[in-house]
């Protein structure tokens, strides 16, 4: 198998897990449609999405709620909102003091989709076998995101496995 091959392999097989990070979506204010279309296009990928919550604005409440979803786990946790210039957004600080590595490429990629993507702060990494991914909080910023790296996704889990 050729390593282009190997990056492009379907994701059946693999879980995945979706965080909201949005005050609004918490008060009930705001409708969590990037995280619902997050989990549909994980799904339609083949991946079996087996989490999807939703926290508050905030270093501690996104860092928290990834520890606890990567504990144990392998697979791919994408977060959707805080990754902007706004006072609360705070999603990049809250995962990268939880990151047991960084993956700047992935980042980098996220960010070029889009002009818009120069204005996100979000970062990818690891912690332990999980692979994280932060994406905008706009449903369409989400799944550019998203799409810009989901080709080799299913060969970073598989390394993180042990594959």
């Amino acid at each position: 198998m050729t390593e282009h091959a190997a990056t492009t392999t379907p994701a059946a097989g693999l879980q995945a897990k979706v965080l909201t990070v949005s005050d609004g979506v918490v008060a009930g204010t705001r409708d969590d449609r990037s995280g619902r279309a997050l989990v549909e296009r994980l799904t339609a990928e083949g991946f079996e999405v087996v989490d999807h919550r939703v926290v508050a604005d905030g270093r501690d409440t996104v860092g928290e709620a990834l520890v606890e979803m990567a504990e144990g786990y392998t697979g791919l946790v994408v977060t959707t909102g805080g990754t902007g210039f706004g006072p609360r957004d705070l999603t990049p600080e809250g995962t990268r003091v939880v990151l047991d590595r960084e993956a700047p490429g992935l980042a980098e990629a996220m960010r070029l989709v889009n002009p818009l993507g120069r204005l996100s702060r979000g970062v990818a990494g690891t912690r332990g076998s999980a692979l994280v991914l932060n994406t905008p909080g706009s449903t369409s910023g989400a799944l550019e995101c998203l799409e810009a790296v989901l080709d080799v996704v299913p060969h970073a889990l598989r390394l993180l496995a042990g594959d």
